[in-house]
């Protein structure tokens, strides 16, 4: 399972043009975030990105890419070894449900793929590989579009993991119809 856990200060103050268009509520608008995924069965991790857009307000579409942080080091019969999280990518479908003004469940599947290197006594080899990934989380706003997201997310298939994605991903909105003309920040 990964955990991913995204804890950071997000600027709404960058809407992208292109999801300015329209302001309609059913409107498509991006938005991205930042944070560090855990990966538990491996205990390494990565600084990991998303990107997003709503096609309305109940369904997205996502898109992924990590670079690992932090190397695991371990003993094998008495050779050192590390496991080294090198990268990954995922795309996804994601569903959403609004519960009140600020926070929304959400669930997500999809694609992706997962790199990860074992060296062992010299030896190197790759760790990894393609696999189907899904989860379940929750986005709290805590200031207009801005907010802080948890999910856990399975990645199986041919991952020799029982890779628990966890992260935390600090969330901003980009779109030009998040602030008024007083520049407060407007509802998803």
């Amino acid at each position: 399972m990964r955990n991913i856990l995204l804890a950071a200060v997000a600027v709404s103050a960058l809407a992208a043009p292109a999801f300015a268009q329209s302001t309609t509520a059913e409107a498509p608008r991006g938005y991205g975030s930042l944070g560090y995924t855990y990966l538990d069965d491996a205990y390494t991790g990565a600084v990991t990105g998303r990107m997003g857009v709503n096609l309305n307000r109940y369904l997205a579409v996502e898109t992924e890419a990590s670079v690992g942080v932090r190397d695991k080091d371990f003993q094998l019969e008495g050779a050192d070894g590390t496991l080294k999280h090198e990268w990954d990518a995922a795309g996804y479908v994601v569903g959403k449900y609004p519960v009140g003004e600020r926070m929304e469940l959400f669930a997500r599947g999809g694609y992706g793929h997962t790199e990860l290197k074992q060296e062992i006594a010299g030896q190197t080899t790759d760790v990894g590989g393609d696999h189907w990934s899904y989860g379940a989380g929750a986005t709290y706003n805590l200031v207009g579009a801005n907010g802080v997201s948890g999910a856990t997310i399975d990645a199986g298939g041919d991952v020799n993991l029982a890779a628990a994605n966890g992260a935390v991903l600090v969330t901003t909105h980009l779109s030009a119809d998040n602030v008024d003309a007083s520049g407060r920040s407007g509802a998803l």
